[in-house]
Order: C-alpha cells, then structure tokens, then sequence
C-alpha cells in the first residue's frame, strides 16, 4: 500500500509542479485535451503520465457553509422545479438530492445545500421552503 505525504511545494520537483497545472487546465476547461495541456505548461506528455496518478493539489480548507433540509412534499410533477428555484433565488447551491418513493401521494426530500452566499439567513430559507405551495412540512436538520 502507498503511502502519502503533505509536503511544501517547494520541495517538489519542478517537472511535478508542472502536472498539477496541467490538471488544473484541465479541470477549469481552459484546454480539453493533454497534449494542449503539457504544451502549454512547457513538459513532454512523458512526464504528465509518470507523475499525473502520485501528485494532487490540497486545499487547505473548506470555506462553504452546509445546510440539511428535510421536507414532505406532495408528490406531483414540477414540484421539486420550484423548490428548486426558490432556493436559487436565494442564492444557494444545490449539492445533493436525496428522495424517497412516493407514499400515499406524499415524498420525503433531503436537500444538502451550499448556503454560503445565502442571501437571507438560514430559517427565511426554511420557512419559504415550508409555505411553498404543495410541501407539507419543511425542518431545518442541521447547519454548518
């Protein structure tokens, strides 16, 4: 089994260095393919390959805000749309949808969201949640 380090970038190989902003071209879109990306960091497609599965980027830290909500909705077509865009409108990022199958007309939706940039604060949220038309019940499950 591997074994793996955090260390200083200072203390990696240039060549190394290189494969992570060529990942990192890749991953932002800037190019689509690997040869456009060692092109344009000055490395040989050699290299990319001898480093791309041993050297990843850490970020430090996470800088977002997580909100569980759990709601009993009516299950009918467009409902989970306009959920949805209310929680847009409100700034908020959908990170995850967990949903159960319908029982007596009624589905349980757990919404992970990303409420960071939350432009009311976090009860608002719930409470729109809550008087949307056809969602029963609305409950904040935890923040953070």
């Amino acid at each position: 089994m591997d074994k793996f380090y955090l260390v200083s970038a200072s203390l990696l190989p240039e060549a190394a260095l290189k494969v992570i902003e060529a990942q990192n071209l890749m991953q932002t879109g800037q190019v689509r393919r690997i040869a456009d990306a060692v092109r344009e960091v000055g490395i040989s497609r050699g290299t990319y390959y001898k480093y791309k599965n041993s050297v990843f980027q850490f970020e430090p830290k996470d800088n977002t805000r997580k909100a569980i909500i759990s709601m009993a909705v009516q299950d009918e077509k467009g409902v989970l749309s306009i959920i949805l865009t209310r929680i847009a409108r409100l700034n908020c990022n959908v990170i995850a949808i967990n949903q159960t199958i319908p029982i007596s007309h009624v589905v349980s939706v757990t919404l992970t969201l990303d409420v960071t940039e939350l432009s009311q604060n976090i009860e608002d949220l719930v409470d729109i949640l809550a008087k949307t038309d056809r969602v029963l019940d609305a409950h904040l499950v935890s923040v953070g």
